[in-house]
């Protein structure tokens, strides 16, 4: 994860979720705006996401057990599923929902240029929380697109975090959309199918973070660019002959990585000991993640 800070950009998306709910609100109770309150109630969905990961992130440093002998680092994994699953049903569902009962029963918008003065700060603040995201994010990503790391990275609470605020930042600027129609044509349609638009935005977003983060609950080791830096140290150990296999598994912040080598001779079985320490002793230096490293020396695979 190459020092990327997921705590940071959580606080970022917390307090910048928070400022907003409170905005939305107002303005929903003053505009009777349908998509201002599903924008409100998907603001406040945020924020308890949000403490989820943090809490998620507290109970991963917990140290191992007898019961759980690799620690508890997966847990972070847990909780962003949960997140997944809220942003579907109290996001996703909820907006469908509300824009749903505002086709049947509409009603005129009251105050809109205050729902767009609300909805231009939110876009503001939820753009100050994107950025802080994706600070953390390319400190990993390297040369990769924004949608291969999505894929490929192990780091739930930035997955989870980056397509929050892609959701939010996409909403507003709908919800933006959807207000100013209906003000304009005097037609409050529009705001429903802002809100129903809203809705189908955050549960196809939810879905996507969901199959990425069930991938990392289930078990997948590190990403294949790490994999392959991890096999060349390896190789360039003068002890090391041939590499037959290296299993790894992704725990959290944490990994454990198994390898099974053929060693050059070594003459004795006091040197075949000191080599194998060496190398768990660099190999661990070049990745610090590497909580347990398991090596077995073989003469065949």
């Amino acid at each position: 994860m190459a020092g990327a800070n997921p705590t940071k950009a959580i606080l970022y998306a917390l307090a910048a979720n928070g400022a907003i709910a409170i905005s939305k609100y107002v303005a929903a109770f003053i505009t009777s705006s349908g998509s201002m309150l599903a924008e409100a109630v998907h603001s406040t969905a945020d924020c308890g996401n949000q403490l989820l990961l943090l809490l998620g992130l507290k109970q991963a440093k917990r140290p191992p057990s007898p019961d759980y002998p690799l620690g508890y680092g997966k847990e972070t994994y847990f909780w962003s599923f949960i997140v997944a699953l809220m942003l579907f049903s109290i996001g996703g569902l909820f907006s469908i929902y509300e824009g749903w009962h505002k086709l049947h029963e509409p009603e005129p918008l009251s105050y809109p240029l205050l729902a767009l003065g609300v909805l231009a700060f939110g876009i503001i603040a939820e753009a100050f929380s994107m950025w802080g995201c994706l600070v953390e994010v390319n400190k990993s990503r390297g040369d990769r697109s924004l949608w291969q790391w999505f894929r490929q990275s192990r780091n739930s609470e930035l997955v989870v975090i980056f397509g929050e605020d892609l959701a939010a930042l996409l909403g507003l600027v709908l919800a933006f959309v959807a207000v100013t129609l209906a003000w304009v044509t005097g037609n409050p349609m529009w705001d429903a199918l802002g809100s129903i638009g809203i809705g189908v935005l955050l549960i196809i977003i939810a879905i996507l973070i969901g199959i990425e983060v069930k991938a990392m609950l289930i078990g997948q080791g590190v990403e294949e660019r790490e994999k392959a830096k991890m096999l060349a140290v390896l190789q360039q150990h003068p002890a090391v002959e041939q590499i037959y296999n290296l299993l790894s598994l992704q725990l959290g912040s944490d990994v454990m990585v198994a390898i099974k080598a053929r060693l050059k001779p070594q003459g004795s079985e006091q040197q075949l000991i000191a080599n194998i320490n060496d190398i768990e002793r660099q190999f661990k230096q070049a990745f610090p993640q590497v909580m347990w490293l398991f090596f077995e020396p073989d003469i065949a695979d």
